[in-house]
């Protein structure tokens, strides 16, 4: 999407106004002055890790957008760290990006239906290690984000298509993976190191 494409989608949301586009300036540079709320970027599949280490640089990083052709090339760990809040791919819509910006602005976590595959990939994951160090499998990461959705071991049962008793072996993993001593409480870890999807 062209600087200018991107320009006109944001100007078609009343509520949004553009403050730099200036692209030969540093990152630094674009938010140094601390105006901006919402940092929305659109990089190529090679300066993805570049990009985030400079924000990851940045003092207080802007609740920031990600506009990529490759989902997959962000990394949910280092992209938390960097202040990503939302990964969209470059094709985006005007309404998608402008629902995007409103709720990075709110402080939500924001990502397009084609990321959820690259977020819940193995190599994607964030880690999850607690107490023990050890992090979160796939299953177990799965298993927290339905917890989060509130539904009970049978729902879960049902829904992975598991055993009452293998949720339950994976819920008693969790908590003690997480150092966590209830389902809210590992819920609330979830969220704070970006395994929960909200």
């Amino acid at each position: 999407m062209a600087r200018t494409g991107l320009e006109a989608l944001i100007a078609a949301h009343d509520s949004l106004r553009v403050i730099q586009t200036d692209a030969s300036l540093p990152l630094w540079r674009r938010v140094e002055d601390g105006r901006a709320e919402v940092l929305v970027v659109a990089v190529d599949r090679q300066a993805v890790s570049r990009t985030l280490r400079e924000l990851a640089r940045l003092p207080r990083p802007p609740a920031t957008i990600f506009l990529t052709d490759d989902l997959r090339a962000v990394r949910t760990s280092e992209a938390r760290r960097a202040g990503v809040l939302a990964v969209l791919p470059r094709g985006a819509t005007a309404s998608e990006l402008g629902a995007a910006i409103e709720a990075v602005a709110a402080g939500l976590i924001v990502l397009h239906p084609e990321g959820v595959d690259a977020l819940l990939s193995p190599s994607s994951l964030p880690s999850a290690a607690g107490a023990t160090g050890e992090t979160l499998t796939v299953r177990e990461a799965e298993v927290l984000n339905i917890i989060a959705e509130g539904l009970g071991n049978k729902e879960i049962a049902a829904r992975l298509g598991i055993s009452d008793h293998t949720v339950k072996f994976h819920v008693a993993s969790i908590f003690t993976k997480l150092n966590a001593g209830s389902r809210t409480e590992a819920v609330a870890i979830g969220v704070r190191r970006g395994l929960i999807m909200i």
